[in-house]
């Protein structure tokens, strides 16, 4: 079987991955606003100290999220 779906919270500093969905529609409202979209490219660029949060490029700009948050939308 192919791998299990990786979430942002599982990229590492430099991996890049495509938004396909949600865990949380509650939170994936939140993260719509903010310019998680479903088919855009998203980079990690930095973590925190202590691993939380972490930082993201999506359209056009950086977007601080915990490692909850993050955990909550799903790549393909």
């Amino acid at each position: 079987m192919g791998d299990p779906k990786k979430s942002i919270a599982d990229l590492k500093i430099g991996e890049k991955g495509i938004v396909c969905c949600f865990k949380d529609e509650e939170m994936s409202l939140k993260l719509l606003e903010m310019g998680c979209l479903p088919g855009s490219m998203v980079e990690l660029s930095n973590k925190a100290p202590l691993g939380d949060p972490i930082c993201i490029k999506v359209s056009g700009y950086n977007l601080s999220l915990r490692l909850e948050e993050a955990a909550t939308v799903m790549l393909r």
